[in-house]
């Protein structure tokens, strides 16, 4: 694939007989998997999906061409993705995480605290992971109370100060 990819999901085995998968779904799009869409495998190979539904708490989805358990079997711990021209846009402040990550992260008052090397989800907000040269990680919650300004283009994200999370109490 000749353009930046995401992950949305991960084939975790075979379900029946018939080909059908179980899949990780890492999407937050619901029409991702839906009938006559298309994902992609990390070597680029498209894979068309004829089916999908929900099953005890996963999602079964059966794609063009895999029509047995032997080739639904070969799938198992392979990564889905899509081109990055696939996503659908956002609102204004809001960043898909590819955009986020390598940004350079500091504060209002200049202290580096490394680059953005995670987006860990959350149901309340997600937890942003900055990691300096030696290691270290600063957890920052994504909050607008938080987050002064994300430059993307320029790679570079800054936050507020707060104590015992970017500074010392």
């Amino acid at each position: 694939m000749d353009e930046p990819t995401v992950v949305v999901g991960k084939v975790t085995k075979a379900h029946g007989v018939r080909g059908e998968v179980s899949i990780l779904v890492i999407s937050d799009n619901p029409d991702r998997f839906a009938a006559g869409a298309a994902v992609y495998l990390e070597d680029g190979r498209a894979l068309a999906i004829r089916s999908s539904r929900s099953h005890g708490g996963r999602l079964l989805v059966t794609f063009e061409d895999v029509g047995d358990r032997d080739t639904a079997g070969a799938l198992r711990g392979r990564t889905l993705v899509v081109p990055v021209s696939m996503l659908p846009g956002l609102p204004e402040g809001e960043w898909w995480p590819h955009q986020l990550e390598g940004c350079e992260v500091v504060t209002e008052a200049g202290l580096a605290l490394g680059r953005l090397a995670d987006v860990i989800p959350n149901p309340a907000n997600d937890i942003w992971v900055a990691r300096d040269e030696d290691g270290t990680e600063t957890l920052v919650p994504a909050l607008k109370d938080v987050i002064v300004s994300v430059d993307v283009a320029a790679k570079r994200i800054v936050v507020r100060d707060v104590p015992g999370l970017t500074t010392p109490e």
